[in-house]
């Protein structure tokens, strides 16, 4: 599986992190990095992916969206 960082905008301007594919504490260290881009953290939920092995982050974005 691909590692990848979604973010969705709601209408009212909440934003929204969720990694896929990344295991272990680095999740946590991609949306962090996206944090300091966005903002202020309101609350974190660990999916079951933070308490897998970890993997690595290949340092490659692909941003895609509908503008």
């Amino acid at each position: 599986m691909a590692e990848e960082i979604e973010i969705s905008i709601s209408p009212t301007g909440q934003v929204t992190v969720r990694t896929i594919g990344i295991k272990g504490p680095k999740c946590v260290q991609a949306a962090e990095a996206v944090a300091k881009i966005i903002g202020q953290i309101e609350s974190r939920e660990l999916t079951s992916e933070y308490y897998e092995a970890e993997g690595h982050i290949s340092g490659q974005i692909e941003v895609r969206g509908r503008w």
